[in-house]
């Protein structure tokens, strides 16, 4: 039997719609290296677009696209800007080619600028650059915290309580986990005003692992049966290290405990939820706030640029508008380094990259320890409707040393007893040292002026909670703009074994 022209074409193009409504992850690399791209942009027109990761990874969603868009527009600093063809798009790895970038190359100018000039107009332009005005922000948010206990040393000395022995103890340190990572994913809206914020969260996930959660609970609920049985009834303990010293009332602390149980669960998942939502919205604030122009801002390079060298390194082009790059590095003691891209009209920076040369603070005192070590970071910044800047995509990563080296004493008291009062001791040296890494990624995929009664209309859902995942799943986020994780988000999965 004999197909007709007409009914093959009828088929290739329903297959062809069926191939499309599949989302596409795919991967931006290197054509000499095979390297992934970190932080290029894709975009299907003007107004609308995505972010590869720092991997390269970008995942694309057809239903996004508009139907009268036939290609999609992939550009990156130093590299040459490709327009493909949706249809065309059928391989997971897109290869770019690498830009010749002539630091020597000719940009038209109404007079040569040396870099200080070029610094002063930046500093000048830096209130009227960045946009002030009512915005909706629709924005992909990753938070991921990664925890690792570098020592954990209990020394015992003492013990009146048999059960608080030196072998409980070892227990003890056996059972807290030596490394932990929580992430957190949300896509939402943000709506800003100079003055205020809110926050409506779409869709969320946590990926944790609960068995570490199990683990301290149990030793909790251990040590809160051990002081319930051998401690007398009107005692207080007396908490010690070195000189200092602080009493808790015991029948307070137990009273408190057993209310708390009491309690209803409605009540405490709506807390639970509550605490979600502005915990999220509290980290978007201070990620806003730590932005180079804001007061709260660590990175003083403008605000101090007397404290900097910088240095004029060349031009070159970002989303088709020339740019300086300009280096920064401390004269002296100051904490940073790093490259401004200036773009070249209106002297906005558009990219910053910046880390940090030393420790920004050190604090060692009567044993105990912190240091924030690590201070990195990469923004962009694309132009809006109004000619202001908006925050397009965050990269910031913060690392803190952690550290307890101290004598502690747990003495037992009654006011009924006659004599010194000490009823039971238990005696330790601690030798702890713990290092944080927090990463936090945002994107943002549009930005869209509002007026203020819509930012007062704005209602923020409360109520919403984050899907647990004890696993990376890539179903979870199918049909909606993210970010693609990387390969320790999607690898990572939670312990399976049960803790003793």
């Amino acid at each position: 039997m004999k197909i007709s022209k007409v009914a093959c074409f009828a088929l290739f193009s329903l297959l062809t719609l069926q191939g499309y409504t599949q989302d596409l992850t795919a991967k931006l690399v290197d054509s000499k290296t095979g390297q992934g791209i970190p932080y290029a942009t894709i975009r299907f027109d003007t107004n609308s677009g995505i972010i590869t990761n720092e991997e390269g990874l970008f995942s694309l969603r057809w239903s996004a696209i508009p139907e009268n868009q036939d290609s999609l527009y992939i550009s990156c600093m130093g590299y040459e800007k490709l327009a493909i063809s949706i249809q065309r798009i059928s391989d997971s790895i897109i290869k770019i080619s690498p830009k010749a970038i002539d630091l020597d190359e000719v940009f038209l100018f109404d007079r040569e600028m040396e870099v200080e000039d070029i610094i002063e107009q930046v500093i000048e332009r830096l209130p009227y650059n960045y946009n002030k005005q009512p915005v909706k922000q629709r924005m992909f948010f990753r938070q991921s915290s990664l925890n690792n206990l570098n020592k954990f040393e209990i020394d015992f000395k003492k013990s009146t309580i048999a059960e608080l022995n030196e072998k409980f103890l070892d227990s003890v340190t056996g059972l807290i986990p030596r490394s932990s990572a929580y992430y957190t994913e949300s896509l939402c809206d943000f709506y800003r005003t100079p003055e205020e914020h809110k926050l409506y969260i779409e869709k969320a996930a946590e990926l944790y692992d609960k068995n570490n959660e199990g683990s301290m609970d149990a030793l909790s609920e251990k040590m809160e049966r051990i002081f319930r049985e051998n401690v007398k009834p009107n005692s207080y303990l007396k908490i010690k290290s070195g000189i200092f010293g602080t009493k808790m009332e015991l029948d307070s602390v137990f009273d408190a405990e057993d209310e708390e149980a009491k309690e209803s669960e409605p009540v405490v998942e709506k807390e639970e939820k509550h605490y979600f939502l502005s915990n999220r919205k509290s980290a978007i604030h201070n990620i806003y706030a730590s932005l180079f122009f804001n007061d709260e801002s660590k990175l003083n390079f403008l605000e101090k640029p007397n404290r900097y060298n910088f240095s004029l390194k060349g031009y070159t082009s970002i989303d088709d508008a020339g740019v300086y790059i300009i280096s920064f590095a401390p004269k002296r003691s100051e904490d940073f380094q790093g490259t401004i891209y200036v773009n070249i009209d209106d002297y906005a920076v558009v990219r910053l990259e910046y880390e940090n040369v030393k420790s920004l603070r050190r604090i060692r005192l009567l044993g105990l320890s912190y240091e924030e070590q690590l201070y990195r970071g990469t923004t962009l910044f694309a132009r809006g409707s109004n000619g202001k800047y908006e925050l397009r995509f965050l990269e910031k990563i913060i690392g803190n040393q952690m550290g307890v080296r101290r004598p502690l004493k747990v003495i037992e008291k009654n006011k009924y007893v006659k004599g010194r009062r000490k009823q039971n001791e238990l005696s330790m040296e601690l030798d702890i040292s713990n290092y944080n890494r927090e990463k936090y990624e945002l994107v943002v995929f549009q930005n869209n002026l509002i007026s203020n009664e819509e930012f007062q209309g704005t209602v923020e859902n409360e109520s919403i909670k984050a899907t647990y995942l004890s696993r990376y799943d890539p179903e979870f986020w199918k049909g909606y703009d993210i970010m693609e994780p990387n390969e320790a988000i999607r690898s990572f999965s939670a312990s399976t074994e049960k803790n003793p």
